[in-house]
Formats: structure tokens, C-alpha cells, sequence
């Protein structure tokens, strides 16, 4: 009861303490950041520990914590499908780039995912078009986690009886600054290791937030299954609410998807040791599944807590995460998931930043004009700042239709584009160029086609299908299809030596 009292408190302390450590880890990874190579791929210098914490903690992100749960409350056991196709997609990741991405980097020096892709298919078109699909990609998903982490942290600030009611604009000033502070600073290096304690919490706070949900409801989970079955017996089926079909759509976006997230993927070239990828898969996939326990339990339980009358309609599905923190979970254990909320949306979001900017900075002035810019690394921090700010600008004063239309330039059209162009053509030599850029063209155009044509027409997929999913699977016929009926490519040998392992 006493720790009740200051519930707003706690939680407001331990987001503070969090900010706090994201400036001084800024402020360290500055004195390790002395070249645009260490800004963007950390010197590759990285070992399994932060590099298998920071691939899994990407994936999940603040999705894992506020969308997860929301998905499984209103869709049941159709979200899961979601876990079991990105835990398959680690894997899938893993053994088609794992080393391969690693031994890239070290033949060409490369720092960025353009950069190995204009060596395997030495085409500077291919680079240019991998860093415009990398851009697109990020602008939707950096404004998506700006709003997020503005909205949580007014929630915060408004529970706090001392301190003066801050509008969302400000907010959104403190959330950008402090994202900016320690992406301009420490680039990639700060990320990382902001993943390295991201994922540490997510692991405790996923096991404790489990046993908390299952002692909210009545006989734990049998009470949940029981009273789920009754209102609706189909959400708790093998297929959930969703039906089979999108659920097996959800294999091309997060199972083979997985292999085309430039945030994701790219870490994999931030090794210090090349035979650490073997390694480094178990860790991520351990805590991936340990973490996803806090996207099932909270669903659930706040499902039964509603259905069973204890808790009121919530006014959407993903307030079933803030819900549950604020009134079935400790103040001390809210405190630790807030902050863990906060530590996956920032370093999520400076890992946008980080791979933005050299699409900026780095890959498309060197497909433009065949060199690298003087003073990449002042260059690189200045253009963090302006697409941070520009993001946070858009994100608040667009109609949130826009928004809305580039957010589908997420999981699904990274999927789309980089999956056929990286994952397969890293590992098939008779892919050609024309082959990779007609596959990321084509993935853009559906994208764009499905989101202004065919949506805002009143049509849709049938059956639901994913957009995403769609493109992937057209972007790789034609993808196979443009490279079986192309004469097969000349590659330089030193490149079919790493695709020979």
C-alpha cells in the first residue's frame, strides 16, 4: 500500500534514471566514435553478448510491448503466429547472412547494407536503390516511434502531481532530444549497447510481468482459457480470430521477412569474430521467446479481466499493456516495464536514425557521384539531427492518413524489397543486377499501389492478406524470374570465394 501511494512516482523515476543513463552512454560512445566506420557499423568490433541482445531487442521493439499485447487481446491466438514466424526468421537470418554479411564487410570495408550490395552485384544503381528503400523505410517507422515515445512519456508526466502540465509538442521536444542527444553523439555504438540493457530488461520484466498477469485473473490460466473459451471459442483455436490464411501470410512477412530488416540484419556486420554468429543466434532467440511471454500474458489476461467484469472496456486493443501496468502490476515492476517501453522504442529508433543517415550521407552520394563525401562523420551526425527533427515534424503535423500511408514502409516493404536482393542473392550467384533492381522496384510500386490505389478506393486483398506479404512474394517471381532470363552475371572472384563457403 505505501509504495501505491507513489506508483507515479516510481514510474516517473525509473524513466528518468533511463533517459539519464541514454545521455551517459552517449556521452562514452563519443570517445569511441572516431570515424564514420565506427558511427555507422561500430567498428565491427562488437561480441555476442551485445550483438545477440541488440538483434532480438530490434525485432521486438516497443511492439513487443504496447502492439503485442494489444493483438493478442483483440485477435487471441492469431498474434502468436507472429512469435513463431520471427523466432523461425532468426533462424532463417542467421544461416542465410549471418557470415556471409560478416565476411562482406571485411573483403569491401563496408559500413552500411548498400554498400555490400553494390559489391555483390557491383552496380551503383543497386546501391542507390537498396539506400532508397532503406530511407522510405525508415521515415515511416522513425515517426511511428517518435509518436509512441511522446505519448508514453506524457502519460508519465501527467500522472506526476508536481510537475506542470507539458503539452504533446513538448514532449515530443524532450523525447526528440534526448533520442538526438545520444544518436548524434555515439551513433550505432550507443544503440547497441542501449539494446545491451534493453534486452536485459525485457527478459526479467517479461518473466515477472507472466506470474504478475497470472495471479491478476481468477485460477491463473486456466480462469483465462476458460473464460476466453466461453466468449469466444475461436480466438483461443489454433488460427485465432484472424483465420488461417493470414496467419500463414505472416510466415513471408516475419519468418522469411525477417531476413530483410536493414536494422536487424545489418548488426550481423558488427562482429568482432566472424565464427561468433553461431553463438550469437541462440542468445536472440532465447530472449525473443522468454520476452514474448510479456506480449501473451498481458493479452490474455487483460481479455479474461474484461470479459470476467473486473475491468472495464478498454477504448482500444493496445491499451491493454498501459492498463494492465497501471492497475495489476507493482509500482516497482511498472517502473521496470515503463522503462523498458522507453529503452525499445529509443534504441529502435536510433538504429532508424543510424542506417537513415548513411543512406543520407554515405550510400546515395556515392551511387550519385562514385565517392564518399568529405567529413562523413560530421556530416553523418548532422543528418541524424535534421531527419530526427523532420520526422518528429512530420509525424505531428501531417494528417494522419500520410502518416498512416508511410508507416506501411515498415517490416513489410523492407521484407519485400531486401529479402530477394540480400538474403537470396547473397547465396545464389546466378541472381543479376537487373534481377535486384527490378525486385526492389516492383516491391515499392506495390506498396505504394495497394496504400493510395487500391485502399483509399474502398478495395482490398482478399482473403485479408497482407500487403506486405504480397509484395514479398511478387518482388521474388520477378526476382527469380528477370535473373533465370538474364544472361548470368560476371562476379568479381573474390566475391564467389564468400559465396562458395
Amino acid at each position: 500500500m505505501f509504495l501505491e501511494e507513489y506508483r507515479s512516482l516510481i514510474v516517473f523515476s525509473f524513466v528518468a534514471v533511463y533517459m539519464a543513463l541514454c545521455i551517459g552512454v552517449g556521452i562514452w560512445a563519443m570517445r569511441r566514435t572516431k570515424s564514420s566506420k565506427d558511427f555507422f557499423m561500430a567498428g565491427r568490433d562488437l561480441g555476442v553478448m551485445v550483438v545477440g541482445l541488440a538483434v532480438f531487442s530490434s525485432t521486438l521493439s516497443g511492439f513487443g510491448f504496447v502492439g503485442g499485447p494489444g493483438l493478442v487481446y483483440g485477435l487471441g491466438t492469431s498474434s502468436l503466429w507472429m512469435i513463431v514466424c520471427s523466432t523461425i526468421g532468426f533462424s532463417l537470418s542467421f544461416h542465410l547472412l549471418g557470415k556471409r554479411l560478416r565476411l562482406f564487410a571485411e573483403l569491401k570495408d563496408s559500413i552500411s547494407l548498400p554498400d555490400v550490395v553494390a559489391a555483390r552485384y557491383n552496380s551503383e544503381l543497386s546501391r542507390f536503390l537498396m539506400a532508397l528503400v532503406i530511407f522510405l523505410g525508415v521515415i515511416g517507422y522513425l515517426g511511428a516511434q517518435i509518436m509512441a515515445m511522446t505519448v508514453v512519456l506524457k502519460d508519465i508526466l501527467d500522472s506526476v502531481d508536481f510537475i506542470p502540465v507539458i503539452s504533446i509538442e513538448g514532449c515530443m521536444i524532450i523525447s526528440v532530444a534526448v533520442l538526438v542527444f545520444y544518436c548524434v553523439t555515439g551513433g550505432i555504438v550507443a544503440s547497441v549497447y542501449t539494446d545491451l540493457v534493453q534486452g536485459g530488461i525485457m527478459v526479467i520484466a517479461a518473466i515477472l510481468v507472466f506470474f504478475s498477469a497470472l495471479s491478476a485473473v481468477d485460477n491463473g490460466m486456466a480462469g483465462i482459457i476458460a473464460t476466453t473459451i466461453a466468449d469466444d471459442p475461436e480466438s483461443i483455436a489454433p488460427w485465432g480470430a484472424s483465420g488461417m490464411l493470414l496467419c500463414i501470410t505472416w510466415y513471408f512477412v516475419f519468418g522469411i521477412g525477417g531476413a530483410g530488416q536493414p536494422h536487424v540484419i545489418t548488426k550481423m556486420m558488427m562482429t568482432k569474430n566472424i565464427h561468433d554468429t553461431k553463438h550469437i543466434l541462440p542468445v536472440s532467440v532465447i530472449g525473443y521467446t522468454i520476452s514474448a511471454l510479456l506480449w501473451i500474458s498481458i493479452g490474455y489476461a487483460m481479455r479474461a479481466l474484461v470479459l470476467q467484469g473486473v475491468h472495464p472496456e478498454l477504448t482500444s486493443p493496445d491499451a491493454a499493456a498501459p492498463q494492465f501496468l497501471q492497475h495489476y502490476a507493482s509500482p516497482l515492476l511498472a517502473g521496470v516495464v515503463f522503462a523498458g517501453l522507453f529503452a525499445a522504442i529509443m534504441s529502435t529508433a536510433d538504429s532508424f536514425l543510424n542506417i537513415g543517415a548513411a543512406a543520407v550521407v554515405h550510400d546515395m552520394p556515392k551511387a550519385i557521384i562514385g565517392r564518399s563525401l568529405n567529413n562523413e562523420l560530421l556530416l553523418a551526425r548532422i543528418a541524424t539531427l535534421v531527419i530526427a527533427i523532420g520526422a518528429a515534424l512530420f509525424t505531428q503535423y501531417s494528417p494522419q492518413e500520410l502518416v498512416a500511408l508511410l508507416g506501411t514502409f515498415g517490416w513489410g516493404t523492407f521484407a519485400a524489397a531486401i529479402v530477394p536482393v540480400v538474403a537470396i542473392g547473397f547465396n545464389w550467384k546466378r541472381a543479376t543486377a537487373l534481377a535486384a533492381n527490378s525486385a526492389m522496384i516492383t516491391s515499392l510500386i506495390i506498396i505504394f499501389g495497394f496504400e493510395l490505389i487500391i485502399k483509399y478506393a474502398g478495395y482490398s486483398i482478399p482473403y485479408a492478406m497482407n500487403s506486405g506479404a504480397l509484395a514479398l512474394m511478387v518482388s521474388l517471381t520477378v526476382f527469380f524470374g528477370v535473373s533465370l532470363a538474364s544472361p548470368p552475371p560476371k562476379i568479381d572472384e573474390d566475391i564467389a570465394a564468400v559465396m562458395d563457403l
